[in-house]
């Protein structure tokens, strides 16, 4: 009997193409734990999730379960005490969406730094007067930025995300700091620091480390405190690892220049989310690895490890 696979949500072609040569493939089209768990899983042998959680109640209902695939970077949406307990092994993607991720932390602190949100904003409203430069009028309304170049970029995490960062970043002539607990030897022109250094000497701080009962709310009042008043903070690891008020209480009070956030939780944010209207905050929709070749290839890895696992080759 071909092997039951089900996946939550639709995962690029290169992927599912893979699954279909090798068992019978369904789409639940639902996220929803309970829902799930209440009928999909009965008969599947595989699950492929991408953001979604896996909870112990979904694994307990799925007797046939040998396997869990995450499509995508990270496992803490999945319950991996439930899963060791009932012997379902869990496969990721590490790295797979490493570039784009990385390119897409550049982008977001250049856009910040450019203050292109509110220069585009303005510009669209007709919020620029005519009769003088448009050069002019964007010294005049305050939307002047600043470069990058010669500036201090500080990563906190340096797995693949981390050092792909850290690679453009010193091609643009910026000083990389990075802190990671787990780290010993930098990459190359990386310079390993503790993080109250980090913090206090960056211009950009950007994260890259999972969200753990050490990381939750790593970045709350005292740590921004900590940091330049003039200070980027860029988020595309997890909603937690930020306490969300503590940023927006230190940018109005002009002790951080601006946010970019691509996660949240839960997600989607509630549309009256204040973090998604306040004019220093860039809020994208948990977008950073959506770029095809990203897709395609955690697709590929995800299909992978999963059919290793049920076609016997991993232990």
């Amino acid at each position: 009997m071909s092997p039951q696979i089900l996946l939550t949500e639709p995962i690029a072609e290169a992927g599912m193409r893979l699954l279909h040569a090798a068992g019978e493939v369904r789409v639940a089209h639902l996220t929803d734990p309970a829902a799930l768990a209440a009928g999909p899983l009965a008969t599947a042998d595989a699950l492929v999730v991408r953001s979604s959680p896996v909870t112990a109640a979904m694994l307990e209902a799925a007797p046939r379960l040998k396997v869990v695939g995450r499509h995508g970077a990270g496992l803490d949406g999945i319950d991996l005490a439930a899963a060791q307990r009932l012997g379902v092994p869990v496969v990721g993607t590490p790295g797979a969406n490493a570039e784009s991720v990385a390119e897409f932390v550049v982008l977001a602190a250049l856009a910040l730094a450019r203050q292109l949100t509110p220069a585009v904003t303005t510009l669209a409203a007709g919020g620029f007067p005519p009769g003088r430069s448009l050069p002019g009028s964007v010294v005049a309304a305050g939307l002047t930025g600043t470069m990058l170049t010669g500036r201090t970029l500080g990563l906190v995490g340096l797995g693949a995300i981390g050092r792909g960062v850290a690679a453009r970043a010193r091609g643009m002539g910026m000083t990389v700091l990075g802190y990671d607990v787990a780290v010993t030897e930098p990459p190359d022109g990386v310079h390993l620091v503790d993080l109250d250094r980090l913090l206090a000497e960056s211009d950009v701080v950007s994260l890259h480390v999972p969200q753990t009962p050490q990381t939750t709310g790593l970045i709350g009042a005292a740590a921004l405190a900590r940091m330049r008043p003039h200070a980027l903070l860029v988020n595309t690891a997890r909603a937690g690892v930020v306490d969300g008020a503590a940023v927006l209480a230190a940018l109005d009070a002009g002790r951080l220049r601006g946010y970019a956030v691509d996660v949240f939780a839960p997600e989607p944010p509630a549309a009256d989310d204040p973090m998604l209207h306040h004019p220093r905050v860039l809020a994208t929709p948990h977008m950073a690895a959506m770029t095809t070749d990203a897709l395609d290839a955690m697709a590929v890895a995800v299909a992978r490890g999963v059919l290793a696992h049920l076609e016997g080759t991993r232990t």
